[in-house]
């Protein structure tokens, strides 16, 4: 008996991969850059906020560099998009997400200022736009920046290419997509997803292959009215659709340098704007790292923290996008926040980088000046 436990003890060692180390990656595979990075952010919860920026697909390092121009630091977080190429006669009202065909929206002031914005086409095909965008990211991950990369999706079947009025489902809430067929597998809907999702794969291997982790977020704001992935609740709802992506980026294709952010918008009850609470859209911990909500118009209620941090059981919690980021009185009372991104264009908007440069000196918030990369791990690199 004594040797039978004994072979037992020396199998597991020496196929540690086996097992899976609770509240870490949830990919068993994960690649040791992923790894190194989740455990970089169980290190800073609940001591610091990692500063973060969105930079638009079309724009390069702008809003990082802004950011740094105004304040001295640069935001340690780089954000980006793999975003959609537009099609349609109302390219106005989709700048603001940053499709890869247009122009930057500028340093608008506000949503007015938008209106007398003339809208330019950048010529950029998906593939080149894209592939821009990889390199930079690769640049920017040698710099010593952690990334994080969405993706704003047409519908599948559409392909790259659409009207924003096929994602944004604002007109047409209900829309002509059948769930239950976009989930099940072989089908016509199923395929096409599929086909679509092998697309953004290509790019996503591409920073695999040159060792850069990527803190990925895609289906954003599952819980609101907004999109064509909105408001699909329950088992046979968004979990679906998520561990399909998951099951198909991890087990098919391979991808192991993700760290999974399931990114639901924090939420509210505006009358045609709503967003629904987080459980009913959550896929499980087995199928995410990290758990983060979007907040908008400085709406920091203390729930959408304290219920965030208690369905995460122990794993990070973050702020995927903050208009405009959280100034240290807020997170005073919600310390479990282990990053925030500011949104693009709009952290010029009236004081974003007043709050920027108050997180700062606070020492609150870590910019890229603050950590030391090397040997692709992270050490934060001041004294308190």
């Amino acid at each position: 008996m004594r040797r039978i436990l004994w072979i037992a003890a020396s199998i597991i060692a020496f196929f540690p991969a086996c097992t899976r180390e609770p509240g870490r990656t949830a990919n068993p595979g994960a690649s040791p850059e992923a790894r190194r990075l989740l455990d970089f952010l169980y290190e800073v919860q609940g001591k610091y906020i990692l500063a973060g920026q969105h930079n638009f697909i079309s724009t390069g390092s702008k809003y990082t560099d802004l950011v740094k121009e105004s304040t001295g630091k640069s935001p340690l977080i780089w954000g980006s998009d793999f975003s959609f190429c537009y099609e349609g006669g109302e390219a106005i009202r989709f700048l603001h997400s940053g499709p890869l065909n247009l122009s930057d929206p500028g340093d608008m002031t506000s949503f007015e200022a938008l209106e007398s914005l003339e809208v330019g086409f950048t010529g950029q095909t998906p593939h080149r736009a894209r592939q821009n965008l990889v390199e930079t990211v690769i640049a920017r991950h040698r710099e010593g920046f952690i990334i994080t990369l969405m993706w704003h999706a047409c519908p599948p079947g559409f392909g790259d290419c659409c009207d924003g009025n096929e994602i944004w489902k604002l007109k047409d809430r209900i829309g002509g997509l059948d769930w239950a067929e976009l989930t099940t597998e072989g089908t016509v809907a199923n395929n096409a997803w599929r086909a679509q999702a092998d697309t953004v794969a290509f790019y996503l291997k591409e920073l695999r292959d040159a060792g850069v982790p990527v803190l990925w977020r895609p289906y954003h704001q599952m819980n609101g009215v907004w999109f064509w992935w909105y408001d699909q609740r329950g088992g046979d709802g968004f979990k679906k659709l998520w561990i399909m992506m998951y099951d198909y980026y991890v087990d098919h294709h391979g991808l192991n340098n993700l760290l999974w952010v399931w990114n639901a918008n924090a939420p509210r009850d505006i009358p045609g704007d709503e967003a629904y609470g987080y459980e009913e859209f959550w896929p499980g911990p087995e199928y995410v790292d990290v758990l983060a909500a979007d907040i908008y118009r400085d709406d920091w209620k203390q729930k959408h923290h304290d219920d965030l941090v208690k369905l995460a059981g122990g794993k990070p919690v973050a702020i995927g996008v903050a208009a405009p980021p959280p100034g240290p009185e807020v997170l005073a009372e919600q310390a479990g926040w282990t990053w925030f991104m500011a949104w693009g264009n709009r952290v010029s908007w009236g004081n974003g980088i007043d709050i920027f440069r108050e997180l700062f000196d606070s020492g609150k918030a870590l910019a890229r000046e603050d950590v030391i990369f090397e040997n692709e791990s992270y050490r934060i690199n001041r004294k308190d």
